[in-house]
């Protein structure tokens, strides 16, 4: 008999794997003096938890985290959990602009950050959007910009003028007694918002999707379960967790199943292949572009991948060659496919461990139990049968409460009966197994990263010198799509490819900054005046070399 789904909290779940695999290694860093056993995880996640208490985090207050896969990340994941409070994941490519309109549309309480990211200085733009941080005591931050913001917390144990440090948050939990802690969790519903995830949507904009225990911690279930972990498996996790497939896939598919996650600060495919060798790890996940840089290394032989057993591989279509490899050469004999989005928990589909290669690559598997599937007709809506071409809709446990803050566009999202419409074209087999064919909408996925073009476009738009523009996906061998842009330049302007980028530079995402531009008189268009994009991107194709 197939379980029942569970109406539990996510804190009340980790208690639960605590109780029964106290010893059982939680998180582990194979670079640097770091593991703890589920005993110590959850000791952290209490401090941190009362810390945040202490500090004035109140239920239902969002805790927006910026930073990279550093070693307490996952504690604040249940910490806020355990309190009410909800975890807003933020991408570590943000710059300043995106962050900017992230804290305000998400009314934002609060902010936990690291110092940086590569070429960008977390600490230095808050300091910019921020200047009260600088004057004001901490704790009783008003800032005329960011009215909701309360207040910012360093993860990590260095002192910045006008936030709190990692250090001194968990020592003031110790205000916080016993009694207050149990009752603030006895307060919480499964069915409470605990996360909060952005993702570009079909109005070229960043949405707050909200998501609750029920959704979230289900879906890392069957996730889990799919795969067959157990209190044995170890995950090797080179993803990043402000997207679902690290805070979801990655632990919450671990942490009730008493698996271990052995987590890679940021993807690097020697401690990657270090980490599944030291740690012996029995699951590695990535996008394919990261098994691409696994097998193609220098040192690839030189490692043990004997331990492996299975994994997930999703972000975008893995080629057949790719697959292969990763079974034979890696040992991946039980890997899965994954497919869904931040607005479905995120998995909506998954192969399981016994099919077929052919299905593996061919299709993105099977729904999940208690989720359905079907593929509509776009203009009438009809359910279409096996074999043929539709939009991908789902419904279930796992959709989304909905946009924050935006009603209509959660309404045009899911509609009546409960139907989430995902813009993704496919079609489904007599075996329940979708492929996946297309997209409705214009979105670009770079390495697994979601791009939408209509973003990009209002951003260049407010280059001096731009008439009009078009930003389309070119075809890419590493990275599936990278992003091209068709640019109109206004009469006596003389651009030049990097006078665009440059203006990207430092204000969008690196991985939202056209690799490519060129120079046009005009676009094609259909006869209501739209754009032809789909000839732009063949136009894109054609032009730009090979990558």
């Amino acid at each position: 008999m197939e379980e029942q789904l569970r109406e539990t909290t996510l804190g009340d779940m980790l208690q639960e794997t605590i109780e029964q695999y106290p010893e059982n290694e939680a998180v582990v860093y194979v670079d640097r003096d770091f593991r703890m056993t589920y005993r110590e995880f959850g000791q952290l996640v209490d401090d941190m938890a009362k810390g945040l208490m202490a500090l004035g985090v109140q239920k239902g207050e969002k805790v927006a985290v910026w930073a990279t896969n550093v070693p307490h990340w996952i504690a604040l994941q249940f910490a806020t959990a355990r309190i009410g409070a909800i975890l807003l994941t933020v991408n570590t490519n943000y710059k300043k602009d995106e962050i900017a309109y992230l804290l305000r549309q998400s009314e934002t309480e609060n902010l936990v950050l690291i110092d940086g990211y590569r070429d960008t200085d977390y600490l230095q733009i808050i300091y910019e959007l921020l200047p009260e941080l600088k004057s004001q005591p901490r704790g009783h931050l008003q800032s005329d910009s960011f009215p909701h913001l309360k207040r910012v917390i360093f993860l990590g144990q260095e002192k910045h003028r006008g936030l709190y440090s990692l250090p001194e948050t968990i020592s003031m939990g110790r205000l916080i007694s016993d009694a207050e802690y149990a009752q603030r969790q006895r307060s919480l519903d499964p069915h409470d918002v605990v996360n909060m995830q952005y993702t570009s949507g079909t109005t070229g904009f960043p949405k707050g999707v909200m998501l609750t225990h029920y959704n979230i911690l289900n879906n890392g279930i069957w996730i889990g379960r799919n795969q067959h972990l157990g209190p044995k498996d170890r995950i090797c996790l080179p993803v990043p967790l402000f997207h679902c497939f690290g805070c979801v896939l990655g632990v919450l598919a671990a942490v009730p199943h008493g698996s271990t996650l052995v987590v890679l600060e940021e993807f690097n495919p020697l401690l990657a292949m270090t980490a599944v060798d030291v740690e012996k790890c029995t699951a590695l996940y990535g996008v394919p572009t990261m098994f691409i840089a696994i097998l193609e290394h220098s040192m690839f032989h030189r490692f043990d991948y004997s331990s492996l057993r299975t994994g997930i591989m999703a972000g975008s279509p893995c080629p057949i060659t790719v697959m292969r490899q990763v079974i034979q050469d890696m040992n991946q004999s039980e890997i899965t496919i994954c497919y869904g989005l931040t607005e479905c928990s995120p998995v909506i589909t998954q192969t399981r461990v016994d099919d077929a290669i052919q299905k593996r690559v061919e299709t993105v598997g099977r729904a999940l139990p208690y989720v359905e599937v079907k593929i509509v007709d776009s203009e009438t809506g009809e359910e279409l049968p096996a074999g043929e071409t539709g939009e991908v809709c789902c419904r279930g446990y796992n959709v989304m409460r909905g946009y924050y803050g935006m009603e209509e566009a959660t309404r045009e999202a899911i509609d009546r009966d409960g139907w989430l419409h995902t813009g993704d074209l496919g079609q489904m087999d007599q075996d329940g197994y979708l492929a996946i064919t297309g997209r409705l909408k214009d979105m670009i996925i770079r390495g697994g990263e979601n791009i939408y073009p209509r973003e990009i476009e209002e951003f260049l738009y407010s280059m001096e010198g731009i008439s009009d523009v078009q930003v389309v996906g070119k075809p890419s061998r590493k990275y599936g799509e990278e992003v091209a842009a068709f640019v109109i330049p206004k009469d006596g302007y003389d651009l030049e490819p990097e006078d665009v980028k440059d203006f990207c530079r430092g204000r969008l995402s690196r991985y939202k900054t056209p690799k490519y531009v060129a120079f046009v008189e005009g676009f094609d268009m259909t006869a209501s005046g739209k754009v032809q994009k789909y000839k732009l991107k063949e136009e894109a194709a054609r032009i730009f070399d090979p990558s």
